[in-house]
């Protein structure tokens, strides 16, 4: 018997590297996000260059995407982690620097709190990286106050 179709929901996801061509790497990850079953892309930000955030190496390279899927909340983060892989994602530990890191910022109005994926991102707020370009594509998803908050971290749009 197959599965029912879901109807599609608007998705946000933050795009991130900085080991390797970070710009490229962010650039051919759009494409794939925009290539996965089941799922459109809506609108890109900007490329935008960050310092790491609790973390150490290069400039970040930063994006954020919005995305309709029919794919649900565990399903598109299997397909990310897919994307993450083909890009040579290694998790030597926490905030390493990355060849390609994405995460779901938000999946429609859900909340989803797993061993596996937290839904909305939860630390999104204090990041400009992730504020600055979702306040570009998403204006009525951040507040002016939430990006007063992280206006002291260093962004630069390219």
């Amino acid at each position: 018997m197959s599965r029912p179709v879901r109807a599609p929901v608007t998705a946000y996801i933050a795009l991130g590297a900085n080991l390797g061509d970070a710009r490229a790497t962010v650039l051919q990850a759009i494409e794939r996000i925009a290539a996965l079953r089941l799922t459109t892309l809506v609108r890109r930000s900007s490329l935008y260059r960050t310092a790491p955030v609790e973390s150490t190496g290069p400039d970040y390279i930063n994006a954020v995407v919005e995305v309709t899927t029919g794919l649900d909340p565990q399903e598109l983060l299997l397909e990310l982690q897919q994307l993450e892989q083909a890009a040579g994602r290694e998790r030597p530990h926490r905030n390493a620097p990355r060849t390609l890191d994405l995460d779901i910022l938000r999946y429609g109005d859900a909340c989803v709190d797993s061993p596996t994926l937290v839904i909305p991102h939860p630390r999104m707020m204090a990041r400009a990286f992730v504020l600055v370009p979702l306040a570009e594509i998403a204006p009525r998803a951040v507040t002016l106050a939430q990006l007063q908050e992280v206006e002291s971290q260093s962004i630069e749009r390219l």
